[in-house]
């Protein structure tokens, strides 16, 4: 589980970097749960509440940058 503060801390670019990570993970949990080789189907729900919180701090970030 990431930290949202940890998350804050990161660039934009950054951000986006560990989102496509974060999808590709997703993916292939999705592909191991498909063809029953997922040991932990808890790893789905961390990924995609990690990818929620990501994207959470890039909406906060972009916003932020046009009200200034």
């Amino acid at each position: 589980m990431i930290k949202a503060a940890d998350l804050r801390q990161k660039q934009a670019d950054e951000l986006l970097q560990m989102l496509g990570d974060m999808r590709r993970e997703q993916f292939n949990l999705r592909m191991q749960q498909g063809t029953g080789q997922l040991a932990r189907s808890s790893q789905v729900r961390s990924v995609r509440r990690d990818i929620a919180r990501i994207q959470t701090i890039l909406n906060e970030k972009k916003r932020d940058g046009a009200s200034k």
